[in-house]
């Protein structure tokens, strides 16, 4: 990855100078969670507890101000018909979520989250990646930009999830392009979709992968061109968080793709995350699993647009206050 003059190097001095975790808050959790009982009596609540601190750099910490950002995105490829749903689908989930009656507005009421969704210019779907770079440098610099500025406001616990129809394909070929394999390898059946479906998605993740052959080596080259608009700013909100000492909660296959995608720039890029849960999708498995993500939660279900990164946050609340409050007996 060599110096362009563009605006990625930017990112590139970013991610090479990342905060670590706090050694110190780390170390007092641990402490304190061994006293009140150790792994033992809290299991993976303590390890929840002891990661936040690690992250936030507080010890004993509370969580009091955790947030769900929703980036809703727009995609080209949508046009070559992978996906059951019309694009159209995807500014009437984000108006169905202003209105609150998402699964993500119930989820946040009752883990008490605040709550925003981004609309990312759904108007202007991005290139067709199975054609053409699905954003430029600048463009796609200026998107992860703003989804660092998502996170200002004070949050000291971040959910990030999102919105878009052909999102899936979009992170099944972000996937294929970092870890290998074709389409078929990666990509997921969609929701009401059957096996027909699945493999036309994998026809079109293959053709995206060969237009691009050649230029998939650097994560953020991979992220501008096979990417979108919701997956470049959740992998600023990521960056964001780190800077700001705020831990990150992944919800969702474009989340954790984005990820995916700052873990192959540093390897240490993504260790203030933790994922939610694992959809549906059999590359999100996989992916999770290169990543090693393990996830909060394990209902079974796939709400999508961050309900399971809220429904997480109210485990980590309540680990953190465990934590906090929990005192051995004299």
């Amino acid at each position: 990855m060599t110096a362009t003059g563009l605006p990625f190097d930017d990112f590139r001095t970013l991610i090479a100078d990342l905060p670590g975790p706090d050694p110190d808050a780390g170390q007092l959790a641990r402490n304190a969670i061994e006293r009140a009982g150790g792994d033992g009596v809290f299991g993976r609540l303590g390890e929840l507890a002891a990661w936040y601190c690690d992250w936030s750099g507080r010890s004993p910490a509370v969580v009091s101000r955790p947030l769900a950002a929703v980036f809703a995105g727009n995609h080209g490829v949508a046009a070559r018909g992978v996906s059951v749903r019309p694009q159209s689908w995807t500014s009437t989930m984000v108006e169905h979520c202003t209105a609150g009656g998402a699964a993500v507005n119930q989820a946040c009421v009752a883990a008490d989250v605040g709550l925003k969704v981004f609309d990312l210019a759904l108007d202007i779907p991005t290139g067709d990646i199975s054609r053409e770079a699905a954003l430029d440098e600048r463009a796609c610099a200026a998107t992860m930009a703003f989804g660092m500025e998502a996170v200002a406001g004070g949050a000291d616990l971040l959910c990030i999830g999102s919105i878009g129809v052909a999102g899936s394909t979009v992170a099944a070929a972000v996937l294929a392009a970092l870890y290998g394999g074709d389409g078929a390898a990666w990509v997921d059946p969609g929701l009401g979709a059957g096996g027909e479906m699945q493999r036309h998605k994998a026809a079109v993740v293959d053709e995206a992968l060969a237009v691009h052959s050649g230029h998939l080596k650097d994560p953020l080259e991979t992220l501008r061109r096979l990417g979108g608009r919701e997956f470049a700013a959740i992998a600023g909100a990521i960056l964001a968080a780190r800077i700001q000492r705020i831990p990150v909660i992944l919800d969702g296959f474009a989340a954790t793709a984005s990820a995916a995608l700052l873990k192959a720039l540093d390897g240490s890029a993504i260790d203030h995350c933790i994922l939610a849960a694992v959809g549906h999708e059999p590359g999100h498995a996989r992916a999770a699993e290169r990543l090693g993500l393990r996830p909060v939660l394990d209902f079974g279900s796939d709400l999508g647009a961050g309900a399971e990164g809220a429904l997480a946050a109210g485990v980590v609340k309540a680990a953190a206050q465990l934590h906090a409050g929990t005192k051995p007996v004299d």
